[in-house]
This record gives C-alpha cells, sequence and structure tokens, in this order.
C-alpha cells in the first residue's frame, strides 16, 4: 500500500552553487526539496555528492523558495530571468553580502505577487566548519509579509540569530565589519608569510579572521569592496587614520630622548 501520510516538502530552487550554494544544500537538504542552477560545470562533482539534481535556471525558478547566491556582477541578469519564470506567491530570497544594490534590483524588477526578503548569512563555509547554530543572520523585509515566517524558521530550524534590519543600516555597518575585516586580511596576507612560532593571543585570534576570509571567492571582496555603497568612506576614514598614526610616529622617533644639555 501506498504511504499516503508523507509530508509534503516544498521545494527550494538554489541559484548559484558555488561555496554557499552548497553549504545552504546541506543545511537545508531535510527541510526541501532541493535543485540547483549553476552556469559551471565545476559544481557537478559537489551536486551529485549532496544529492542536488542541477537544472535549469527556468526550472529552479519555478520552485516555492527561490534562494539567490548569484554574485554581484551577474545579480541583475539573474533576477531578470527568474521573474519572467517565477510563480505567484513564491518566496525568493537573496544571500549577498550587500544588500542596498540587490534589494533595489528585486524591487523593481521581481512581480508584485511574490515575497522578497533580502538576507546576509553573518557566517560562510569557514566559520560555518563546526555547524551553524548561533550564528548570525541579518533578514531585510523587502516585499510581502512571509519574512516574520522565514525569520521563525531560521531561528527555530536552523538554530540561527536572526538581526532584522534595512538594507541601508544594514550596509552602513557591513562597510565597517566586513569591509575592514577583509581589508586588514588582504594587506596581511600580502606581508606574508605571517609568523606562527613566537606568537600572542591577540595575533593568534588576528591570524584566525584573517583564515575565515582569505579562501573567499574574489567576486566575494569584489562586493563588499565595491558594490557596498558606504565602503569607499569607511576605508578612506580608516587610510586617513593610518597615515595620521604613522606620521605621529615618525615626528615622535625623531626627537631625541635627551634635552640639549644631554641630561
Amino acid at each position: 500500500m501506498k504511504n499516503n501520510n508523507r509530508i509534503h516538502k516544498s521545494s527550494l530552487g538554489i541559484v548559484g552553487f558555488g561555496a554557499f550554494g552548497q553549504l545552504a544544500a546541506r543545511h537545508l537538504g531535510q527541510h526541501f526539496e532541493i535543485t540547483a542552477y549553476d552556469p559551471s560545470l565545476v559544481v557537478a562533482s559537489s551536486a551529485e555528492k549532496l544529492g542536488v539534481p542541477l537544472t535549469s535556471l527556468r526550472s529552479v525558478s519555478q520552485a516555492d523558495v527561490i534562494l539567490i547566491a548569484a554574485p554581484v556582477s551577474s545579480f541583475e541578469t539573474v533576477v531578470s530571468e527568474i521573474a519572467v519564470a517565477c510563480r505567484p506567491g513564491a518566496l525568493i530570497v537573496d544571500v549577498g553580502s550587500v544588500k542596498t544594490i540587490p534589494s533595489e534590483i528585486m524591487r523593481r524588477l521581481l512581480p508584485s505577487n511574490v515575497d522578497i526578503v533580502a538576507t546576509h548569512p553573518l557566517f560562510g563555509p569557514q566559520s560555518a566548519a563546526k555547524g551553524i547554530e548561533g550564528l548570525k543572520i541579518a533578514v531585510c523585509p523587502i516585499q510581502g509579509r512571509r519574512h516574520a515566517r522565514l525569520a521563525a524558521f531560521l531561528r527555530m530550524a536552523l538554530g540561527l540569530t536572526v538581526i532584522i534590519s534595512t538594507p541601508e543600516d544594514h550596509d552602513k555597518e557591513a562597510a565597517i565589519v566586513q569591509g575592514l575585516t577583509h581589508l586588514i586580511a588582504k594587506v596581511l596576507l600580502r606581508m606574508g608569510p605571517l609568523p606562527t612560532r613566537m606568537t600572542t593571543k591577540s595575533f593568534d585570534l588576528l591570524s584566525e579572521a584573517v583564515s575565515m576570509v582569505q579562501h573567499d571567492a574574489p567576486e566575494v571582496f569584489e562586493a563588499i569592496e565595491k558594490a557596498n555603497p558606504y565602503a569607499e568612506t569607511v576605508r578612506r576614514r580608516f587610510f586617513e587614520l593610518a597615515s595620521e598614526l604613522s606620521a605621529e610616529l615618525e615626528t615622535a622617533s625623531r626627537i631625541s630622548p635627551f634635552d640639549e644639555n644631554g641630561h
């Protein structure tokens, strides 16, 4: 006899099956029937291992929930294609590091009969290596009312700490939190190899922060530093203050430790 008591899972279409798309599939597989789209053939073996069928963008766009994990450079093109294929009542969520520009694109291009929530998981494959429970995710309601249900799912089912925000407030904070972290990491990597033997606890923590972001795809750094409308101001201020501190140290080094009498 057929089992008529099987629980129906909602369908989830992941657009972009890179490192984060795969991370999402690992943690959402028990909750959704997942399919994915990615133009790169490199991800085929990873998709097979995760049991996620790869299909067309049009097919993925007809899922109940569409998760956009595409880079900023192709975001508008991807959203345009989703817009003509998605079904009424779909929930469309993005997971990019920047929220202002992607939110505007989704609001402008997607139909009015879908719900839109811009999110930013404040973690990646490196920081989520031991699990995601307790990690943070920013949730920005854009269109519709299902952001509350999504937030509840993220809290209850995945154990995430949810931060409700606006795209603008998110980007203002992220320009400092992510912008400076990735910027400092890039500088330190260029100074490498970094010491590993005679280190302090504070330096170990700094090295750990560098290791968490050094394997991010180049487009992640590009998005954080160039697509965030507040990043340039923060970056300029950081280098201005660094230059001021350098000048202060150079001035101090020219002052003799002895007065003119040699005392």
